[in-house]
């Protein structure tokens, strides 16, 4: 027999759309609006990531909101190694991030996943898709990450080796 808190649980989930509840799930793994060395998604931003590359944005979606949020943003290695030494945030790394060049790096910046499709490789697979796209245009020698949670680094490891790519670390 289903708990209350369970049961509970589940009827939020029926009453909320997938896109309702990946806000949620964004709010509550990254916190991005008390951090202001996040990057805040919203409209405007995933306009500019697409301008950047169309693959940077990706989802899966079973016709009731997406199930899967991938975002990747690729970079110049310079950003990168300031990312990485803490001289830049986040935010600052997506504001610096030049139009129109050549980029030689990824930042796998975040991957959300509502719990009933974990497991399933549907992250993996768009994100090794995002990867590989963006690298057909560009000369991409590295992907690095600033990792949330022991399953966003796991998959982080996991397209690396995927993708035959070095991952650096940034330490939280």
């Amino acid at each position: 027999m289903l708990n209350e808190c369970r049961l509970n649980e589940l009827i939020l989930h029926m009453a909320l759309s997938n896109y309702e509840r990946m806000i949620q799930l964004a709010e509550k793994i990254f916190a991005t609006r008390t951090d202001p060395e996040q990057l805040d998604v919203d409209e405007t931003v995933i306009a500019h990531l697409l301008e950047i590359h169309p693959s940077t944005v990706s989802e899966y979606n079973e016709g009731n909101g997406p199930c899967v949020w991938i975002l990747v943003i690729p970079t110049t290695t310079a950003l990168m190694q300031q990312f990485l030494e803490k001289k830049i945030t986040e935010k600052m790394l997506y504001e610096r991030t030049p139009l129109h060049i050549k980029y030689e790096a990824i930042y796998l910046c975040s991957a959300m996943v509502l719990d009933e499709y974990r497991g399933k490789g549907i992250a993996t697979r768009l994100t090794v898709d995002a990867v590989n796209a963006i690298a057909k245009e560009h000369p991409i020698k590295t992907l690095f990450v600033w990792s949330f949670s022991k399953e966003g680094d796991q998959l982080a490891k996991k397209i690396s080796v995927l993708t035959q790519l070095p991952l650096f670390k940034r330490s939280v």
